[in-house]
């Protein structure tokens, strides 16, 4: 393709937009005001490796709740480290709260995306995406949806990881120059509905006509990806230890490594290289209660629950108890989340 053509995709891109874009809590009407820098920044923090739909509720609680930057700044980490409770990736809440107060302190967010680059827990993708979409810089945003966009109208054949150099050349290749936010949310939007994982509606599309991978005749081929590598599979215990049948006892998690800072169920020591020990934090009986699963980014983890039966508790060191009532309010990661249901409905079945 040709700088012509090239343009003429940016054009086609836009106008479809125009009339197709998605309407999203965090965004701003196609051709209208930039939304404020805070809801764009937000929303692609929670986007991160999360679906539009699973992202909504907690974007409006967030934003009731914390409806500037400065008030989530002064927000005490452990109120929103329970109110970020589900949307897993637990070091994306913690760098949300660094960010935050940096750009309290800074008194407003960067405009470029050099500037953006600086604040803590912001990657290449989430600086271009600010920059365009906020501050309408131009700036090459690719995420999972431009890279399957771009592989197709490039027929790039090399699998990912290792295609995405060229793919983010391609993409420079075709953002304009003005409408930088637009173009970028376009072209999420075009792979979000219409250049899809499967079955592509290229009927729809309306850069069909320069798309070389419809003209191979094959575009879901495309992006190829490299095979997974199995993850591995690590065991652990969680225990359920309950008082007057009010309250469970709930421990907070370190604040680095693994859903840092939460409030969960005391465990066994289980981490991502090792298994836990299987020792609770006090001496039996325990009755099992079964076990729930998990999967992280680089390991699957089998949990086993196991029941209190004792009334001695003076074993129990740095935590606190937690009424039954209000457990919804302890922001439980999602892992103990299911653990502690398990429980509850042992307790409704004995």
């Amino acid at each position: 393709m040709d700088a012509s053509s090239d343009t003429a995709i940016a054009a086609m891109l836009l106008d479809w937009y125009d009339v197709h874009a998605r309407t999203l809590p965090w965004r701003a009407a196609p051709s209208t005001p930039a939304p404020d820098p805070y809801r764009v920044w937000l929303s692609e923090v929670m986007l991160q490796q999360t679906t539009v739909a699973a992202v909504k509720d907690y974007f409006a609680a967030f934003t009731t709740r914390w409806p500037t930057v400065q008030a989530l700044a002064a927000a005490a980490d452990e109120e929103v480290m329970a109110a970020w409770a589900g949307l897993g990736y637990y070091a994306r809440a913690r760098n949300l709260l660094a960010c935050a107060r940096e750009v309290a302190r800074l008194g407003r967010f960067p405009d470029t995306e050099e500037g953006l680059r600086a604040l803590p827990g912001l990657g290449a993708y989430t600086a271009a995406a600010v920059a365009a979409i906020a501050f309408g810089r131009r700036a090459v945003v690719v995420d999972a949806n431009v890279e399957r966009v771009v592989s197709r109208l490039f027929a790039i054949e090399e699998p990912l990881p290792g295609s995405r150099p060229a793919i983010r050349a391609k993409a420079d290749t075709i953002t304009p120059q003005r409408r930088a936010g637009d173009f970028a949310q376009a072209m999420m939007d075009l792979g979000a509905t219409v250049c899809t994982s499967r079955s592509p509606r290229c009927l729809l599309c309306p850069i069909s006509g320069p798309c070389e991978a419809r003209r191979m005749g094959d575009p879901a081929r495309l992006p190829v990806k490299a095979a997974k590598k199995a993850k591995a599979v690590r065991q652990g215990r969680a225990f359920w230890i309950e008082r007057d049948e009010a309250e469970v006892w709930l421990v907070r998690r370190p604040g680095s490594g693994m859903l840092g800072g939460m409030r969960a169920l005391p465990d066994d020591g289980w981490a991502a290289r090792i298994d836990g020990s299987g020792e609770g934090p006090l001496t039996g009986p325990w009755e099992s209660a079964g076990k729930v699963g998990h999967v992280f980014t680089h390991f699957a983890l089998e949990l086993n629950l196991a029941v209190y039966l004792g009334d001695g508790f003076e074993g129990l060191e740095d935590g606190e108890w937690w009424p039954l009532d209000r457990l919804d309010e302890a922001g439980l990661p999602t892992l103990f989340a299911k653990a502690a249901r398990l429980a509850l409905a042992e307790k409704e079945d004995a």
